[in-house]
C-alpha cells in the first residue's frame, strides 16, 4: 500500500492552506471532510438517519443537510456529537481505505481533523501536525464561519488539545508563518516524504 502522511490539527490551524501545498506538488489528497460531506449528501442511508434522529427540521427546503443547524447542535450537546460520530466514523472510514486502495504513487496525504480523537494514528506511518494559538484559532473560525466565541470555544473544545496532538506527532508546523516560508517547510517536508517512502517501499 502507499505510504500514508496524515495530516491533522484544530480547528481553523490552516490544514487547507498546507494541503494546497501538498496538492501543487502532485501528492494525492485523501480528505476526510470532503468524505464526510459525500456520505450525508441527498439520497445516503447515513442522512436518512440522521433525519430519522433530528427530524426534518435539519433540512433545508431542497432535501439536503442543514450543516449549520446540525453543528450548533452538536457542539451545544455532547450527546449528539457522540451519537452522531458513531454513525459516520464506520461509513467515513469504508470510503477512506477505498481511496487509499485507489492511489498509486511514492506516498499520499490524508488530511483528518479528527485523526487522534478516533485514534486513527496507527493508521498511517507518519503524521504531520498543525499547529496554532488558541487565540488565533478562535478568530479565525469566528470570522470564517460566522459564529459566536462560546460557540466557537465549544468547537475547539470538543476536539483533542494541542498537548495531546503533540505526542502523537512526527513533524510539527507551527502555523505562523509567512507563505513563503510555509511553501519552503512544506518543499522540504515533501522530500523527506519521497525519501521515507522510498525506503518503505523497497
Amino acid at each position: 500500500m502507499t505510504y500514508i502522511v496524515a495530516l491533522t490539527g484544530g480547528i481553523a490551524s490552516g490544514k487547507s492552506t498546507v494541503e494546497k501545498l501538498f496538492a501543487r506538488l502532485g501528492v494525492p489528497i485523501v480528505d476526510a471532510d470532503i468524505i464526510a460531506r459525500q456520505v450525508v449528501e441527498k439520497g445516503t442511508v447515513a442522512l436518512q438517519k440522521i433525519t430519522e434522529h433530528f427530524g426534518d427540521g435539519i433540512l433545508h427546503t431542497d432535501g439536503s443537510l442543514n450543516r449549520a443547524k446540525l453543528r450548533t447542535i452538536i457542539f451545544s450537546h455532547e450527546a449528539e456529537r457522540l451519537w452522531l460520530n458513531q454513525l459516520l466514523h464506520p461509513i467515513i472510514q469504508q470510503e477512506t481505505l477505498r481511496q487509499f486502495e485507489q492511489i498509486k504513487a511514492p506516498y499520499l496525504l490524508w488530511v483528518n481533523p479528527l485523526l487522534i480523537e478516533n485514534n486513527l494514528q496507527f493508521c498511517a506511518n507518519r503524521v504531520l501536525l498543525i499547529d496554532v494559538k488558541p487565540e488565533i484559532q478562535i478568530s479565525r473560525l469566528k470570522n470564517r464561519d460566522n459564529i459566536t466565541e462560546d460557540l466557537a470555544k465549544n468547537m475547539i473544545s470538543s476536539q483533542a488539545s494541542n498537548t495531546v496532538r503533540r505526542l502523537h506527532a512526527d513533524d510539527i508546523i507551527e502555523n505562523n508563518y509567512s507563505t513563503e516560508e510555509l511553501t519552503a517547510l512544506v518543499n522540504t517536508l515533501h522530500a523527506k516524504y519521497l525519501e521515507l517512502s522510498t525506503n518503505y517501499n523497497d
